[in-house]
């Protein structure tokens, strides 16, 4: 690398670090230093993921800042490398981690491939290649009465998308399998045309259902394109402590599923790691009674729908409260190293020498964040006025557990889809 491709890079890494949000250049020059995750990581990807769902997920909690989001970047990049399709993504507003449908937008919108950019559901399709052994492997799963979960509306689009001359309605179907609508009189006028009506009953399917459809024929469409699985990384799950106590319930069941609990519910081929702040057991398991009052709460209601959710709801609980990782909390000599690492990035970003600058105090509850802002800001007001006196107070940042009306707005009522 030249050394004018060498300070585009750092100073790339030093605008991320900056502002608090690593990109692949900070996370490729610094590292990270959680050992025992990275090895569980490397354990899972190891493994087939569509025959072994023995160990699909990792749930990992810290503090804010101490570098949950730079540790799934790097995941990202150690997962990519070995030719995981990937999508690393918020739990937000709008994708609320009850609602499956707005989980499976994110992880379409959000994924990307190991050798290709761009839209990754186009390439996956463009990579199906009718005459090789995974693809009739993938048509024969997809073509099951039992054992995959799908109903005729997958195989019958996939049957389409090959035999098709339509290359509209071909395009429709990639749309639909990413998640878009498709009418179901247009499947079955396609079947009609290539003399397979016959052969296929076509039927509506409620949201959630058709939600949890998609990621199984997905999942399986990334093998038949050549790819090991798929890796989603979930990022700031805390939001589901300001949900109604229903949505939470229900937040908490996906999270056993995303583990890998409900095998009924989780899909071959997918591997999960989810983030969690360290604070959320405490503050909504322990002090809004969640853990002792959740599944009365489920029973309360009178429906099976939420009386079949108290076993999931409780193992997510179980989960947050026993199985989560901690970040390990870097010592003297961690932080030491990244200081090193950190100045020798600013200086050849910016071809300038940074002085050494005395870092603050080694204790628990100060954020890697924290260490990295404080240096860079300073170097940068050094470099920018030198002489000024510069005085950089910090200030802590919590998470909020109020529980906020406004994330309900975007629940998905279970309508019947158009196919």
């Amino acid at each position: 690398m030249n050394n004018s491709a060498r300070a585009k890079e750092c100073r790339s890494a030093i605008e991320a670090l900056r502002c608090g949000v690593p990109n692949r250049d900070a996370v490729r020059i610094l590292g990270c230093n959680q050992e025992e995750i990275e090895k569980r990581f490397l354990a899972m990807l190891d493994s087939d993921p569509y025959t072994d769902q023995s160990s699909s997920g990792l749930l990992i909690s810290a503090d804010f800042g101490n570098g949950k989001s730079h540790l799934l970047k790097y995941l990202e990049e150690i997962a990519i490398s070995r030719n995981y399709v990937v999508s690393r993504f918020l739990v937000g507003k709008e994708t609320p981690l009850y609602d499956s449908s707005k989980i499976f937008a994110a992880a379409m919108e959000n994924a990307v491939l190991p050798d290709a950019t761009g839209r990754a559901i186009q390439e996956i399709a463009f990579r199906l290649k009718p005459n090789t052994q995974s693809y009739a492997d993938f048509y024969h799963w997809a073509h099951q009465k039992e054992g995959n979960a799908l109903g005729d509306i997958f195989p019958a689009t996939l049957i389409l998308h090959e035999r098709t001359s339509n290359p509209e309605l071909k395009e429709e179907i990639v749309n639909y399998w990413e998640g878009q609508r498709l009418a179901v009189k247009k499947i079955r006028d396609g079947l009609r045309q290539i003399g397979q009506h016959s052969n296929y009953t076509i039927k509506t399917i409620p949201a959630r259902t058709l939600a949890l459809q998609r990621f199984r024929f997905i999942s399986q469409l990334i093998r038949a394109a050549g790819y090991r699985g798929w890796v989603l990384l979930i990022d700031e799950l805390e939001l589901i402590g300001r949900y109604s106590p229903l949505q939470r319930a229900k937040s908490y069941a996906e999270i056993a599923r995303w583990m890998g609990k409900n095998l009924n519910e989780s899909p071959a081929g997918i591997l999960t790691v989810l983030t969690i702040a360290d604070d959320f057991s405490e503050a909504v398991l322990v002090d809004k009674g969640d853990l002792n009052n959740m599944a009365q709460k489920l029973a309360d209601k009178d429906s099976s729908e939420y009386r079949d959710m108290i076993p999931r709801t409780e193992e997510g609980m179980r989960l947050i409260r026993r199985d989560a990782i901690p970040l390990s909390v870097p010592d003297k000599i961690v932080v030491e190293q990244i200081y090193l690492r950190t100045k020798e990035i600013y200086d050849a970003a910016y071809q300038w020498n940074p002085p050494d600058i005395p870092t603050p105090d080694i204790i628990a509850s100060r954020r890697m964040r924290s260490y990295i802002r404080r240096w860079i800001n300073e170097w940068d007001l050094r470099r920018i006025y030198p002489g000024v006196q510069i005085f950089i107070e910090d200030e802590d940042i919590h998470s909020i557990y109020t529980e906020d009306d406004s994330l309900e707005q975007f629940v998905v009522i279970e309508p019947e889809e158009e196919g």
